[in-house]
């Protein structure tokens, strides 16, 4: 015992005297040659402090030095312009083909986007230069202009969550004096006005006549607002009915389709609100038709990690926050700007995850339009619920002798049977030339008792 005690403290000191192996030395040696391949490596500027972190890291994402953005223009460099889409990295891509990733996109620097500010949805223009080796994207080499406007005025724009929202006050008018058989448009001023900065939401069964109504809606909007900067938005939508929107509307169409994965319904979607959130801060009005949220939420469902925490009908307690701030995100701006979302929301579908999905933004918006599947079914359309329908704070909208003339209405119609109240509304429309040829016949009627 002894002789084995003597050996292991002889064996311990050895260790403790023996030198440590420095990294990057195999076998405790070769560090010089190490060395020299780091510095030729940072030479080359494929790795160390003045190139990426390793040497796999293609050149089109590392940032580019605060000099080079001083660079004179290439007065022969092409030129493009696209809607920014940052990343989480810091750097960002301009999207020249539509709202998705494409091969012309442009690539934006770290310092690019901070030193003139620039935030997703931006619509920036300016001068590229070819992709230099091992590169794939053509890179932003000078900025001229940002969501059309000076670079410099850009900068000092507000944040869209600095704005003060108020209730809407200045109406969207869908009637036309040049189209007075639009039907649908006069009873939505009527019944529902809209306002600019309106939350609303289109409750629809299936095969009601909801895309029908959306694009009534986007066309009269773009025919009487021509300021207002229109986005029809389809989410999970089928092909026919993306090509039948593009050319029945008069404005952006921006869509996925429902053979493309959840994450690209979620990136289009995201896209399509930061674009609008930059239009308003720079005070400009912005109506977003969205068909629908009902099948936005699900893509969040099927997006969203687990949280544990499943409500009725198998929705994510935490998939719906995404929707609903894209939802809320609607609003009457003080002192200039509006950004208006209608959507579409599916009831009466047999499943449980609809009516969730709808129970929970039934009282987050201040507009509703309810169609009834008995009238479509009877083939009278518009199919809307009048009695259902309705405008929150519509005396803001709406003149006081309009207001009154409106609640005279809603009285005469509520005394109907049901479906009788639509169809005479249809018929007394048809035969004036006017909703102001319409209110004054109701002027003139006599009411109960009199």
């Amino acid at each position: 015992p002894d002789d084995n005690q003597r050996r292991r403290q002889q064996g311990g000191r050895d260790r403790g005297q023996r030198p440590r192996e420095k990294a990057g030395q195999p076998g405790g040696g070769g560090g010089g040659a190490d060395r020299d391949r780091n510095n030729r490596r940072r030479r080359r500027g494929r790795g160390g402090p003045g190139g990426s972190q390793s040497a796999g890291v293609p050149h089109y994402m590392r940032d580019e030095r605060w000099e080079d953005l001083e660079a004179e223009d290439d007065p022969n460099a092409e030129i493009r312009e696209g809607v920014l889409d940052l990343l989480p990295e810091g750097y960002g891509f301009l999207r020249t083909s539509g709202y998705f990733p494409g091969d012309r996109d442009v690539y934006v620097s770290v310092s690019q986007v901070r030193r003139f500010h620039l935030r997703k949805g931006d619509e920036v223009k300016g001068s590229v230069r070819s992709p230099k080796e091992s590169e794939k994207y053509q890179a932003l080499l000078k900025i001229h202009s940002i969501n059309g406007g000076d670079v410099e005025e850009a900068q000092k724009r507000p944040r869209f969550a600095d704005l003060v929202p108020l209730y809407p006050q200045d109406r969207l008018t869908l009637e036309h004096a040049d189209n007075p058989k639009n039907i649908t448009a006069r009873i939505v001023d009527l019944i529902a006005p809209i306002g600019k900065g309106q939350r609303g939401m289109i409750v629809s069964p299936p095969k009601a006549g909801k895309t029908t109504i959306m694009k009534e809606i986007a066309n009269s909007v773009r025919s009487n607002n021509p300021e207002v900067h229109l986005i029809v938005l389809l989410v999970d939508e089928r092909p026919e009915e993306v090509t039948d929107m593009q050319r029945s509307v008069e404005g952006e169409v921006v869509y996925s389709t429902f053979d493309r994965p959840s994450d690209d319904h979620i990136q289009v979607t995201e896209l399509t609100l930061e674009r609008a959130k930059r239009l308003v801060e720079m005070g400009k009005d912005v109506v977003i038709l969205l068909d629908g949220i009902t099948r936005l939420s699900r893509a969040y469902n099927l997006a969203t990690p687990a949280s544990g925490r499943i409500l009725s009908g198998g929705v994510d307690s935490t998939a719906l926050y995404p929707p609903k701030r894209f939802f809320g995100a609607a609003r009457n701006i003080e002192h200039g700007g509006s950004l208006t979302i209608l959507a579409t929301a599916l009831v009466e579908t047999g499943s449980r995850m609809d009516e969730v999905i709808f129970e929970e933004f039934k009282g987050t918006g201040n507009w509703e339009l309810k169609l009834d599947r008995r009238m479509s079914e009877k083939r009278i359309f518009p199919a809307i619920d009048i009695q259902a329908s309705g405008t929150r704070k519509e005396e803001l909208l709406l003149t006081p002798e309009e207001l009154q003339l409106v609640w005279r209405l809603r009285r005469v119609l509520h005394a109907l049977q049901e479906g009788g109240a639509l169809e005479l509304l249809i018929d007394k429309m048809k035969s004036t030339a006017g909703n102001a040829q319409f209110l004054r016949e109701i002027a003139k009627a006599p009411t109960k008792g009199e």
